[in-house]
């Protein structure tokens, strides 16, 4: 009796874990189907959108959400856009490991299910400027979201240069956005790369990626001016990676302002 009792309790949790982790919102799903084609609408450049997929090559969902990403990345332009992709890892165990995976993004997935009140997590999701998400294959949703990001003035200021110090990369920043509950994150982005899946639900499958996060720093502002050094990948070089930064508050999730940091190799 006491045996069946935590076969029974292993099985709920084992069913709350993928529930937790791969369920899709409902209200999301019915939002798939576009019925025009979506675009960016704005005449505001002031203003700026973070946009940060979770996705992975273990999710048979996932590839339509990096190639929406792709494309969103094509007509950008000049806009104040920026893009990242984390790979999370609580797929890798159900049959292919992502290369590009991290246990360090599954963790700012699950403080985002904590800022943002969330039920759920789940892959593929988008989340712009750390204050809303929704299902990463609603192309409508990440276009109106995006644009009305663009719209919303702010009055941040950051500002970015990045130089190698062996093996390292020194980051100088200036900002005004120094407080409590405050801080500077920093994400090396490796900018495409094509991966062939031979196992899981993508078996078959040829992916193209782009802005993928290979490492994200976090470092508390305690004033305008400073130094911050993050480790420098592998190969690192101004074609193929860049440095984008953003300040965030740790209490809430909201993020203030991003930019790109000019390099300086």
């Amino acid at each position: 009796m006491k045996n069946s009792i935590l076969i029974f309790f292993a099985i709920t949790l084992s069913s709350l874990f993928f529930l937790n982790c791969f369920m899709f919102p409902e209200s999301e799903i019915a939002g798939t189907f576009k019925t025009e084609k979506a675009k960016l609408e704005t005449v505001n450049n002031n203003g700026f959108a973070v946009v940060e997929l979770f996705t992975s090559e273990g999710c048979s969902s996932c590839p339509p959400a990096d190639e929406l990403l792709a494309k969103l990345q094509r007509e950008a332009g000049e806009k104040n856009i920026y893009l990242l992709a984390y790979h999370v890892d609580y797929w890798d165990r159900l049959g292919w490991k992502d290369q590009f995976s991290s246990n360090d993004f599954t963790k700012r997935q699950q403080k985002y299910q904590d800022w943002l009140n969330l039920f759920v997590m789940y892959t593929p999701q988008f989340i712009i400027n750390g204050t809303t998400e929704f299902a990463g294959y609603n192309e409508t949703s990440l276009y109106g979201k995006v644009s009305d990001a663009l719209e919303a003035k702010t009055t941040a200021d950051l500002n970015l240069t990045a130089k190698t110090s062996k093996d390292s990369l020194e980051i100088h920043y200036t900002t005004h956005q120094f407080q409590k509950d405050i801080n500077l994150f920093v994400a090396t982005i490796q900018k495409q790369a094509i991966s062939k899946v031979f196992r899981g639900e993508n078996q078959g499958a040829t992916l193209q990626h782009v802005q993928i996060v290979k490492h994200l720093n976090s470092f508390q502002l305690i004033k305008k001016e400073g130094k911050v050094k993050i480790v420098q990948p592998y190969n690192f070089n101004s074609k193929d990676f860049e440095i984008i930064g953003f300040i965030q508050n740790t209490t809430t999730g909201k993020i203030s302002i991003s930019t790109k940091a000019d390099l300086h190799l």
